[in-house]
């Protein structure tokens, strides 16, 4: 497993976030289109049949599955940096880091300007904690 220091984990936050950006956007445009086509899939039920425009619906089909392609490989060129994907909807990330001889990871989230938290590996997200100097940052100023 790699290993970050705190320093090339948040220099590598603008690829990621870019990364994350391209992946969210994927899933989301893929799942609105998928919304649609669910729709039509209803109607067609309760109205016990009906026309299609069998291109068109072949067509929404191919652009989710690029959609969600692109998605895939987004958090795969993450996951290829070391980088763990522990929450797609909201863009969080885990570095794992070694500080006092143990495992831990670095914790930031989308739209944070800064990883600022880490937690066990155990205890996840809820068990954040703020980065403090052991970590090669000093504390900041209240």
């Amino acid at each position: 497993m790699k290993t970050f220091s705190l320093d090339e984990a948040q220099s590598l936050l603008p690829v990621l976030e870019s990364l994350l950006k391209r992946a969210i956007e994927g899933k989301k445009f893929a799942e609105e289109k998928e919304a649609k086509l669910q729709e039509l899939r209803q109607r067609i039920f309760l109205s016990g049949g009906m026309q299609v425009n069998v291109v068109s619906t072949l067509r929404q089909r191919a652009e989710i599955d690029k959609l969600v392609q692109q998605a895939k490989d987004a958090v795969a060129e993450i996951d290829s940096i070391g980088v763990q994907v522990k929450d797609l909807e909201t863009g969080l990330l885990d570095f794992p880091h070694m500080v006092d001889g143990e495992i831990v990871l670095l914790c930031w989230r989308m739209g944070e300007s800064r990883i600022d938290y880490w937690h066990t590996v155990d205890a996840g997200f809820r068990g954040r904690q703020p980065i403090d100097e052991r970590f090669g940052r000093s504390k900041r100023p209240n």
